[in-house]
């Protein structure tokens, strides 16, 4: 709105957001168009690419054939002490600017949250972040004005007016009734793509065991074996055998993609995401952060599969940084002027050589500093670590006998429907609000639905005291065991249930 005092217009505002992770806040734009030296001055905790939005405003509007008043324009990002970064405040600060010059009716901008880049010839650039702009504002009431190229990712919000405008002019247009702007369409859901097919995988079937329960439990994994053992190729089989994301969660996952400026076209996807990143990953982009803040692979692959393929590799400090998201599900990135908090829910699929020339057992390919070299090479990963991860698999070579075995009559679809079956059953269990999956359910919850019968106690109590678990691996244990359940059908956890989720567990080293 545009606020008068003694016949002069004074300020005018328009509603926008800043972006804290995955929370948008309210920002209001007010401009001063003032008596005084001609000057643009921003103020309100800017960033460099807001405070550089001076010059892409005064362009876009001087490309429209008008020119700003000789006068002190003053614009003020409210609250001021609410960091300001991105490129999205340029198109309401020149709105706000028009709406204190006269030429667009305030009381209509009153009506909008506005975000948007400007390009120097008035163009409006796409932006990150228009899909929690797009819920902020039908949360608060408020139409949405937003850049044409992602119209279609606004319109998921549901129920809100969105002016999806291809440039500055076209935006005034529509203000003035010249020439309208149409309403756009909701993007298109992307058809789900499962990749490799568990029938490629010859032999390993104890790996692809392992990697049935993790699927239908959601619970972490570590397959260590030599080099071309299919490690890799069985990682990428788990999107395939993987449930599709609900509505709800392709929302939760659409929202992390669009902060993060991935969420193409607003095209939403059910599958969910798979993330492999290079173990020459910072820590930084694993987990997140940077100058501005964004989400990490571990947010971009919420509710989906973290692939760490040369675990070893990594450095140990940013694998470490992966032990509170894990056990939390979330990120926080802490700064001295913000706290930003991402989801990651993830379920973790990692690989690894046995040792560093990665052919420690075989005599004939082994190096000569076996078995030390093993040692020395497995304690690059943390034991803090380890113990996050609930099955670990060994994972034997392919021999020329596995090569030529005809291909498997069971593959990723037939996996996939008992892992679905199973992940029902535990959302009839935990109900529409509690954990999705057993690697969730903590305290009562998991004493409720996870304790073992007799047999299965003693077995569990003898086992811990031999392996020396720790109290975290003991409750894993007992998650994996209830998936086990849930995979035969069993209501109850039993003593065969704890034996096999046992013979997944770390062993403790050898003195």
């Amino acid at each position: 709105m545009t606020q008068t005092f003694g016949g002069s217009r004074l300020v005018s505002t328009v509603q926008t957001v800043a972006y804290l992770g995955l929370e948008a806040r309210s920002v209001e734009v007010q401009c001063q168009i003032a008596p005084g030296m001609p000057a643009f001055v921003l103020v309100g905790l800017p960033d460099k690419a807001v405070g550089e939005s001076r010059e892409r405003v005064r362009a876009a509007i001087t490309a429209m054939g008008l020119a700003l008043p000789p006068k002190r324009i003053t614009i003020n990002l409210s609250p001021a002490d609410l960091p300001k970064e991105g490129s999205h405040y340029d198109l309401p600060i020149a709105l706000a600017l028009l709406g204190a010059m006269g030429i667009v009716d305030a009381e209509t901008l009153s009506q909008y949250l506005v975000v948007g880049e400007l390009g120097l010839d008035g163009r409006v650039a796409s932006s990150p972040g228009v899909l929690l702009a797009a819920l902020h504002a039908c949360t608060h009431g408020l139409g949405l004005v937003c850049p044409a190229s992602q119209g279609a990712e606004a319109a998921w919000a549901g129920q809100i007016e969105v002016l999806a405008a291809p440039d500055l002019l076209s935006l005034l247009n529509h203000f003035k009734g010249a020439v309208l702007l149409r309403p756009p369409q909701a993007g298109e859901v992307d058809a789900v793509h499962h990749g490799p097919d568990l029938r490629q995988v010859k032999g390993q079937e104890t790996a692809k065991r392992a990697l049935e329960i993790a699927a239908a439990g959601g619970h972490n994994m570590l397959m260590i074996g030599p080099p071309g053992a299919g490690k890799s190729l069985m990682a990428a089989c788990v999107p395939g055998i993987l449930p599709e994301l609900s509505a709800a969660e392709a929302l939760e996952v659409s929202m992390v993609a669009s902060v993060s400026g991935e969420l193409q076209g607003g095209r939403m996807t059910r599958q969910r995401p798979f993330r492999a990143p290079h173990h020459s990953a910072s820590m930084a982009a694993l987990v997140g952060g940077g100058l501005r803040v964004k989400p990490g692979e571990v947010s971009l692959a919420h509710l989906g599969v973290l692939f760490l393929d040369e675990l070893p590799e990594f450095q140990r400090a940013v694998l470490d940084s992966l032990r509170q998201p894990l056990e939390s599900g979330t990120v926080s990135v802490a700064r001295a002027n913000a706290h930003v908090t991402f989801p990651a829910r993830v379920q973790l699929i990692a690989a690894m050589n046995p040792c560093r020339c990665g052919h420690l057992g075989d005599a004939a390919l082994a190096c000569s500093r076996a078995p030390r070299c093993a040692a020395d090479y497995q304690t690059k990963v943390s034991g803090p670590l380890l113990d996050r991860i609930d099955l670990h698999v060994e994972v034997a070579p392919v021999t020329a006998a596995d090569l030529v075995l005809p291909v498997p009559a069971e593959g990723s679809a037939e996996v996939r429907a008992r892992v679905g079956v199973a992940r029902a059953v535990q959302t009839a269990r935990y109900g529409p609000n509690g954990p999705r999956t057993n690697a969730e359910v903590e305290g009562k919850l998991l004493e409720a639905h996870a304790t073992p019968d007799e047999a299965g106690r003693a077995l569990l109590a003898q086992a811990a005291e031999a392996m020396r678990l720790s109290a975290r691996g003991y409750t894993r244990v007992l998650k994996v065991a209830r998936t086990i359940a849930d995979l035969a059908g069993a209501e109850d956890v039993g003593r065969i249930h704890i034996a096999e989720a046992l013979s997944y567990r770390r062993q403790p080293p050898r003195n």
